[in-house]
């Protein structure tokens, strides 16, 4: 295989091809910045790219195998880290002026974890401002085009991630999902997007130790390098109070699964998301094609009506605790979306919040009663398809007016605030051929069966990524 069609491999198949010496990780490097160099121009998926730290780590990781020392299941394997996550000696912005020339000095605990897999940083993929944004841009970079109609956005805000690897850029990169953060750009990038269970993934550098809202998840190109990704990154860690305390997670057999011992239930709207009608009909069509797939398959929801009320108190609380100094010396120079997030924090009560509390233990009880008759909740990865990167906000649906900016992320909010594993598959299309996601959901700690369903879907209905045109 030349070099130039290094990109099209997945990571395993990288990884395979590594150690059995068919290629460098030199060529799969210099695929992975050639593919940048032809087509970043356009796609705004990473903000710092790093040819040279890259290329210096390939030939460390081709002298690996020469010298026959052991190899981590990624070795080789070029990747790119949402700049929200700090990597030693390369930069990180937060996608914010306020750390354009910030150089940490230190890994993020996941970014050691890769590279001790033997994966190979070679950017920093786009972010809206903080991570707060419908769309990946920012003053620094961006927006970050949808590989499939470069005039629409590539969704908030693992968006660089998820375009990069939509395109080939990269075969593997991290992402961070708070209210949908990697399902959404996962949905509108046509490729897998996975939030495992709060505690899978520790990150012992939070500023709020128990704090379970946020998560670390990878997008892929197919369920198997998800699944490789996750393994890499898991495992206890004692800085991290969630962490969970096993050992680390590993690949299961992906391809040992029953369907007729699933219990499926499906939900366009979770009874309380507003949805866009054509991607509604689109989805419930797909729906229909999975009739008799499963041992039981119905439709069913659990109660989600306070999610909304929920999550738009603790998101906020949670945020202007972390931010409320930046937006006090420095609210100037925030853009308006991230500004607006901030101040809505600001005049809450500790009643407001232990409410909010009282809302997310109700909801996470009535999934937990849900789930002891279903083993797999199927919806909607997103709300609405792909939109202009010059909208901006999503701030109606279907001609209705939403209460505020962050309304139509409520498909994965409400998912988001029980903290269940869940991953977003390619599922179809709109009718001007854009990728639709579909949402899987299963009880905590249950990634092997998160993951064996998806991969059942990926192997026998082709719910897979689909390259875009050049």
């Amino acid at each position: 295989m030349s070099t130039p069609d290094l990109f099209r491999l997945s990571a395993a198949e990288m990884a395979a091809g590594v150690r059995n010496r068919r290629f460098r990780a030199r060529d799969l490097v210099a695929a992975s910045l050639e593919r940048i160099a032809a087509l970043d121009g356009r796609l705004k998926s990473f903000i710092t790219v790093a040819p040279d730290v890259a290329l210096a780590a390939a030939e460390a990781a081709d002298r690996r195998v020469e010298a026959g020392g052991p190899l981590g299941p990624l070795h080789g394997v070029p990747v790119g880290i949402k700049d929200l996550t700090l990597t030693a000696g390369l930069r990180t912005t937060y996608g914010s002026t306020l750390y354009a020339d910030l150089i940490p000095d230190t890994d993020d605990l996941s970014v050691a974890r890769l590279k001790a897999a033997g994966a190979i940083v070679v950017g920093k993929t786009n972010t809206p401002e903080f991570g707060f944004g419908a769309i990946t841009g920012n003053e620094l970079c961006g927006p970050t085009a949808n590989p499939y109609d470069l005039d629409k956005t590539s969704g908030g805000s693992s968006g660089g991630s998820a375009a990069a690897v939509a395109a080939g850029l990269v075969p593997l990169a991290q992402g961070t999902d708070f209210g949908g953060s990697v399902r959404t750009p996962a949905s509108f990038c046509g490729v897998v997007g996975l939030r495992p269970t709060p505690g899978r993934i520790p990150s012992p550098g939070r500023a709020l130790a128990w704090d379970g809202l946020a998560t670390q998840g990878f997008l892929a190109r197919d369920v198997a390098d998800a699944a490789l990704a996750l393994a890499a990154v898991s495992g206890p860690d004692p800085r991290d109070p969630t962490s969970l305390p096993v050992p680390e997670w590993t690949v299961p057999d992906l391809d040992a699964l029953d369907p007729m011992s699933l219990r499926v239930a499906w939900s366009t709207d979770l009874g309380s998301a507003l949805i866009d009608l054509g991607l509604a009909e689109r989805f419930e069509a797909v729906m229909r094609g999975l009739e008799g797939r499963f041992g039981d398959f119905v439709e069913a929801t659990p109660d989600c009506r306070e999610a909304g009320a929920a999550f738009g108190t603790l998101r906020a609380a949670h945020i202007f605790h972390t931010y409320g100094r930046t937006l006090e010396q420095d609210g100037d120079r925030l853009s308006p979306s991230v500004a607006w997030n901030i101040a809505r924090g600001k005049g809450l009560s500790a009643a407001d919040y232990l409410r909010a509390e009282a809302q997310r233990s109700a909801l996470y009880r009535r999934f937990a009663a849900f789930f002891r008759d279903h083993d797999i909740l199927m919806t909607l990865s997103a709300s609405v398809p792909p939109f202009p990167n010059a909208q901006g906000d999503v701030t109606e649906i279907n001609g209705f007016r939403l209460s505020t900016i962050i309304d139509y992320l409520a498909i994965t909010y409400t998912v988001s605030l029980i903290g269940f594993p869940c991953l977003s598959i390619p599922c179809g299309w709109t009718a001007d051929g854009l990728p639709i996601g579909l949402q899987l959901i299963a009880r905590p700690y249950e990634e092997d069966r998160l993951l064996r369903c998806a991969r059942f879907l990926e192997r026998e209905l082709e719910f897979r990524h689909r390259w875009p045109s050049p």
